[in-house]
């Protein structure tokens, strides 16, 4: 099989071809797959979503315009949505008490940057373990943006939220970091 462009890939995946299929899937499945294993621990879990932003991809493939986004954000996008519904299913969704009282830990961003970012190995294991307990769209927003490296307009896009409330919810998220982090802070 030879390597297909992006619009001899999308052709064929638009007449229903095998090849652009599997050309798509071996281009796009790892970064998929990694996007959301992080987000759903189970591997079997993270397998059969991957397979169903796919199986989403290829039926949907007239909807994607190019202009709006790259094929890989995209690809992102289906798989947030599958994800969130796929953990929402999965469990109730539970508002702690703790939530409601992150506006009132008065701190600066170069504080909160500071304190998040040491290098400590301790407090990086602390840090893994707070964010594995924060609910599902907290913690892919701090995939998409810290993992991922992705702008904040790009992850506008995956998540179909505005890009200045994404940054909102991106500084509450780490002040909800800071808050479960400071009874340990030296």
């Amino acid at each position: 099989m030879s390597a297909l462009t992006e619009i001899e890939l999308l052709e064929a995946v638009r007449k229903g071809q095998r090849e652009g299929q599997t050309e798509m899937v071996g281009r796009y499945a790892r970064r998929v797959f990694a996007m959301i294993v992080r987000q759903v621990p189970d591997e079997m879990d993270a397998q059969e979503l991957t397979q169903d932003v796919f199986m989403r991809a290829f039926s949907h493939i007239d909807s994607y315009n190019p202009q709006k986004a790259s094929l890989s954000t995209w690809l992102c996008r289906i798989a947030y949505r599958l994800t969130l519904d796929f953990q929402k299913r999965k469990r109730a969704l539970m508002v702690s008490i703790e939530d409601t009282e992150v506006g009132k830990t008065d701190i600066s961003d170069e504080e909160l940057e500071a304190e998040l970012s040491t290098g400590r190995k301790e407090r990086i294991e602390q840090l893994m373990n707070i964010v594995d307990s924060l609910p599902t769209d907290e913690r892919m927003l701090l995939t998409l943006y810290y993992l991922e490296d992705r702008p904040l307009t790009e992850i506008a896009y995956i998540t179909n939220i505005d890009a200045k409330a994404l940054a909102n919810r991106l500084f509450r998220t780490r002040k909800k970091l800071y808050k479960k982090l400071s009874p340990t802070v030296s």
